[in-house]
């Protein structure tokens, strides 16, 4: 009997470890919630906050359906449970895909020393399987350009195995246990917030149905590129980043499909740079192969020596969306109201923690984590890093946060979606509305530190500083 382990591949298409699993033999599954992954950080906040643990609960759910209610569920660690059901149901192998950063890996390691079983490991996260790229683990680049040239040219994207057939069989003999909810891990069920693009729901069928909606359905893959840097609406972007980060479905899956709309609709620049971004992923994940947990450190990759603020007060004002910048304050918002933020404010507000703030970006990668449905480990710790200047980017980068908003939300809507306080500020003050007098401020119906914040600092001084630090 193969026991099938579930971690971040929550999916029955394309999915390398079920597939194999099943050419061997009788089929058991088996996924754990991780009472870890809940606990409250070293920052003072839940590892894994509502929004994400609902996610992956609607995920795990439609997952037992699609094997149809065959699923073993516990909460528990890993390397206690799985060593001690294998004993008990008489399991010969185990099977599951393997991870790459460290809480993961360690599982693994304990795992083997406690199951005394053979363990079988896949790669199913990759766009790139590793056994096709053209690098060793210590060669991949650390620049992104050289590494995306080089796959491109030399390396295939494998194509992905079809829907299982099969079942797994039929559990007697033991509970399955019951999937828990939300209020089980110690958090708030938080409801859907009427102001959401999408209401994201988790689960393999809610990938497929997302993939067909922005691809074949409403077409709005054809305009992509440019239209990616948005933050109002469902369709500016394809938003399937939930959905991979919990593997409800596969980055091949989806290059496969853009493939197929190439085929049958139209081939163009938008559909080629979403295979880009796919690469992106795949280089952040390669790169934490590479480096291991130096790229949790303080001074990332680069190794940099830094001396950063750790200031409660000033980093919950970040957070809450308290700082008196509203192109800031508008996106963490929304984080905190939905469990999403758009790629262009995950940006910027990572600049402005980084950067102008000169705060240690740890503690923004971690509320991240928290507060993401779309977390994925390698993603989100090598995007903060970059955008703290201590990953694959040398150079002393920062977003200018005014420049950005007037480019972005040019007319203030993102803003006072987000922001109602500051709903009757007319398009020209939007983003400065520290900048009103009396007047306006009584004219517009919002008194600057009273029904939103003075600016925490001063932008302009804050930029002379990064210059300086980059000196």
């Amino acid at each position: 009997m193969n026991f099938v382990w579930f971690r971040n591949d929550l999916r029955v298409t394309d999915n390398p470890v079920l597939s194999a699993a099943f050419n061997s033999g009788e089929v058991t599954c088996i996924y754990c919630f991780d009472p870890r992954h809940f606990e409250v950080n070293r920052y003072d906040f839940p590892k894994t906050d509502a929004y994400r643990a609902q996610f992956l609960i609607e995920s795990v759910s439609n997952l037992k359906q699609k094997l149809n209610g065959r699923l073993i569920v516990r909460v528990g660690k890993p390397e206690e449970i799985i060593p001690q059901l294998a004993k008990s149901l008489g399991i010969s192998a185990l099977w599951y895909q393997n991870e790459h950063t460290s809480e993961e890996i360690n599982v693994e390691i304990k795992l083997r020393e406690l199951c005394d079983i053979p363990h079988h490991t896949f790669s199913g996260q990759l766009l790139y399987h590793p056994d096709d790229v053209p690098f060793s683990k210590d060669e991949i680049p650390d620049v992104f350009t050289q590494f995306r040239k080089k796959v491109e040219k030399k390396s295939e994207v494998r194509p992905p195995i079809e829907a299982l057939k099969k079942l797994p069989k039929e559990i007697t003999g033991i509970e399955l246990g019951e999937i828990p909810s939300v209020g089980d891990f110690g958090l708030e069920e938080l409801p859907d917030d009427e102001r959401a693009a999408i209401n994201f729901k988790g689960g393999e069928d809610e990938a497929w149905k997302r993939l067909n909606h922005y691809l074949f359905e409403s077409d709005s893959i054809k305009n992509y590129k440019f239209t990616r840097n948005g933050l109002l609406g469902a369709d500016y972007s394809s938003k399937f980043s939930p959905w991979l980060a919990h593997g409800c479905i596969s980055a091949r899956s989806i290059h496969h499909e853009v493939e197929r709309y190439e085929k049958e609709v139209h081939k163009n620049e938008s559909t080629y740079w979403m295979k880009f971004e796919l690469i992106w992923r795949d280089y952040f994940r390669y790169s934490a192969m590479k480096y291991g947990d130096k790229i949790f450190h303080l001074g990332g990759i680069q190794g940099k020596d830094l001396n950063k603020s750790t200031h409660e007060n000033t980093f919950w004002k970040w957070a809450n969306g308290e700082t008196g910048i509203p192109f800031i304050d508008a996106n963490m918002r929304e984080l905190n109201s939905t469990g999403f933020m758009s790629n262009r404010g995950r940006q910027n507000v990572a600049s402005f923690l980084a950067q102008n703030l000169n705060f240690d970006w740890r503690w923004g990668a971690a509320y991240f984590e928290s507060k993401l449905i779309d977390y994925d480990v390698c993603s989100n710790w090598g995007n903060w890093a970059y955008n703290a200047t201590v990953g694959h980017d040398p150079r002393n980068r920062y977003f200018n946060i005014l420049n950005q908003a007037e480019r972005y939300d040019k007319r203030g809507e993102y803003v006072r979606h987000w922001l109602p306080e500051l709903k009757h500020v007319p398009a020209e003050i939007i983003h400065e509305p520290h900048r009103m007098s009396e007047d306006q401020q009584k004219l517009f119906e919002v008194i600057i530190g009273r029904d939103y914040p003075r600016p925490i600092i001063d932008l302009v001084k804050s930029y002379k500083e990064i210059q300086r630090r980059g000196d």
